[in-house]
């Protein structure tokens, strides 16, 4: 059995270092920072709530991330959601309801979860679910999106709930942008930065760090010229191989290294962007933190996975509540069995080692 006190305290930590992060980043902003101050608040209660189920035997993680939709208008080079068939272009049936997303946003508030990162597909096509989170203050809810749903009415949603961060996907220049994503897709992902920054809302963005752009999204000209544009935030996700053929593309231990020390190198020089890299630092972490270690997924059918590289489900919160999905078996197995702390390509560790997951999850089949 790990170390869950140690664990717990580490997650702690990240939680208010992230947050305290956010509202350096936010000093010059009123509006961001008041919002952001009272969140710590509501930070700290959160890790006590947490801290009390601790001590009753349930580790509860900071960390939620909800695909909301199956669906999305871009078709990316590379998309891990798509060769999952997690993201179809088929009418998405049996996705849960706003109702059934409100009960999750209430049992994470309950639970003392702080961050939900809504993704999907493209999870600004569930406009009905982004409302139902602004409501939930006392959670953020980072929203990756390819930006081409941002119109009036986000725009004004984004201002009036500062819970609400939109969190960009940009792969680099225009010319690899759009290389990956489609012909135009950075100018429009630029006028929405711009006017994001214009009207005085900060956003964040999120980069796919390959072996071909490593360098470039971790050099200061990329990253100063996107605190130009108002980002506040830079969330650096490794790059999964879903083919062999792509396996080029995923990084390895030095290209991990020299990220490492590009984002060390620029928190040293300024605290006006908080960097932020997943899987981050598994060596620290004792191991993946998927599975309910540091966080999980729960995917647009309502299925509890360990992260949403690794589709595997053996509970579903139609059927149960958040709490037991935290406790599956398959989760708990993950964890006994030590698959989350095996040395990987790329950056999952169980999207690897899916046959041992498979394997794991027909064993409970015959248990029941």
């Amino acid at each position: 059995m790990e170390n869950t006190n140690f664990l717990q305290k580490h997650i702690e930590e990240t939680v208010e270092e992230i947050v305290k992060d956010i509202i350096k980043a936010t000093l010059k902003n009123p509006k961001e920072g008041a919002f952001m101050a009272k969140f710590l608040l509501a930070s700290r209660k959160a890790s006590k709530i947490r801290e009390k189920y601790e001590k009753e035997g349930l580790h509860v993680p900071g960390f939620l991330i909800a695909s909301i939709t199956s669906s999305c208008n871009l078709h990316c080079a590379g998309c891990y959601s798509r060769c999952n068939d997690a993201t179809v272009d088929a009418e998405p049936v049996q996705q849960l309801s706003k109702a059934e997303w409100s009960k999750v946003f209430t049992e994470a508030d309950e639970l003392g979860i702080s961050f939900i990162m809504l993704a999907g597909g493209e999870p600004l096509l569930r406009r009905d679910v982004i409302e139902a989170a602004s409501k939930y203050k006392n959670i953020i809810f980072p929203v990756f999106t390819n930006g081409t749903y941002i119109d009036e009415k986000y725009f004004d949603l984004f201002d009036k709930n500062r819970n609400l961060l939109p969190v960009l996907s940009i792969e680099g220049d225009r010319e690899i942008t759009d290389g990956r994503r489609g012909e135009g897709i950075y100018d429009c992902i630029e006028a929405n930065m711009n006017t994001f920054r214009d009207n005085g809302m900060i956003f964040g963005a999120s980069i796919t760090v390959t072996t071909e752009n490593y360098k470039e999204v971790t050099s200061p000209e990329f990253i100063e010229d996107l605190m130009n544009k108002g980002c506040k935030l830079i969330i650096y996700v490794e790059f999964v191989p879903v083919t062999e053929e792509a396996q080029y593309l995923a990084p390895g231990d030095p290209e991990r290294i020299y990220v490492a020390q590009a984002m060390d190198e620029m928190r040293r020089r300024t605290n006006e962007i908080v960097l932020l890299s997943f899987p981050g630092d598994e060596l620290s972490n004792g191991g993946c933190m998927a599975a309910g270690r540091g966080f999980f997924h729960i995917n647009s059918h309502g299925g509890a996975e360990p992260c949403p590289f690794s589709p595997f489900s053996d509970i579903n919160v139609k059927d149960t509540s958040l709490r037991d999905a935290i406790s599956s078996r398959l989760f708990e197995q993950l964890k006994l069995q030590g698959l989350l702390g095996e040395s990987h390509l790329g950056g999952c560790v169980l999207f690897e080692k899916k046959n041992q997951v498979e394997a794991i999850l027909a064993e409970g089949k015959e248990a029941v």
